[in-house]
């Protein structure tokens, strides 16, 4: 069973395919937009764009620092660049290039992390991004996505290009549950509540969205109603919806599939601390390196399920 066929989700396509038609239909409308790969466009999927842009599509192959300093003098020549590799190559191999070229003179580029997480399975922890949000959000005036599912992605896509500023946005590999069948309504910034209730609250983004939406269901069963918040923007961070949630249920599980370090929960739990502090519990990767596996077989093996969520809402409620 995958996360969401429990709320009756249907089973979409991969956020990296989202993106990579949101950016080649982009292209018929941004004339600046140009993309800078580091040869696995056809695993970004920027390879859409370059199909239909040959001449605004530059591969500068396997050198992701001189990658992010092509885009950032792109980006000084007036252009709108989108950097996109794997999530770990990106923001692990290149960043002092992106905090020296990129976030510093506030350059307007577009950093695409794909294959993030440990769901990329038997590639294994050297391909794993698992700690590019904290590394992102360490990064003066850098806005930071990380969507749910296609709709959620073509959306942030769309968002992030149009924002005047750099930016990064985190995209997967596998296939993930449409939370958003219809569209989604993306706003920089303004959470998406996806479920109301006043027992607890969970606070999600990207893969686990879907995960706690099948929580929430389950715990319904059990006379547990749950509010579900679609953090899909961690950065600037909807503080608002955070401190609404921590007034109303009083209880927050924070659901990512990053380290428990520096990502979502860090700063959820300072925005919580800083308005009204209730008990959170976190639902992550933990402080470890995984390994190499099936996708669903290590997210079993790590906790990122919709039961690790639904026992973790389980916990926080006692505690209130």
């Amino acid at each position: 069973m995958y996360a969401g066929e429990l709320s009756g989700l249907k089973l979409g396509k991969a956020t990296r395919d989202a993106f990579g038609e949101a950016l080649r239909d982009l292209g018929a409308e941004v004339s600046e937009l140009v993309t800078v790969d580091g040869d696995v466009g056809n695993s970004t999927r920027t390879e859409y764009f370059a199909k239909a842009y040959p001449e605004r599509a530059f591969n500068v192959g396997i050198a992701e620092s001189n990658m992010v300093g092509v885009a950032g003098g792109l980006a000084g020549s007036g252009k709108i660049p989108v950097v996109a590799s794997f999530a770990c190559f990106l923001l692990d191999n290149a960043f002092d290039q992106i905090r020296m070229a990129v976030a510093f003179p506030e350059m307007n580029v577009k950093l695409v992390g794909s294959h993030a997480g440990i769901s990329i399975g038997e590639d294994g922890p050297s391909q794993m991004g698992i700690e590019d949000v904290a590394l992102a959000c360490s990064l003066p005036g850098l806005t930071v996505v990380v969507p749910s599912d296609a709709a959620c992605t073509k959306a942030a896509t769309e968002a992030i290009v149009r924002h005047d500023g750099p930016a990064y946005l985190r995209i997967g590999r596998g296939k993930v549950a449409e939370v958003y069948p219809d569209g989604c309504n993306f706003e920089l910034g303004k959470a998406i509540q996806l479920r109301d209730g006043a027992d607890a609250t969970i606070i999600a983004n990207g893969l686990m969205v879907p995960a706690a939406l099948d929580a929430a269901t389950a715990l319904k069963d059990q006379g547990v109603n749950v509010r579900v918040l679609d953090m899909h923007t961690i950065k600037p961070l909807d503080r608002d919806a955070i401190q609404k949630a921590a007034e109303e249920t009083g209880a927050i599980v924070v659901a990512e599939e990053h380290l428990h370090h520096g990502g979502l929960g860090s700063v959820v739990c300072q925005a919580i601390c800083e308005t009204k502090p209730v008990p959170v519990e976190s639902v992550d990767v933990g402080d470890v390196y995984a390994e190499s596996g099936d996708p669903d077989g290590l997210l079993q093996k790590y906790g990122l399920t919709p039961d690790a969520v639904a026992d973790a809402v389980k916990r926080v409620i006692d505690r209130k």
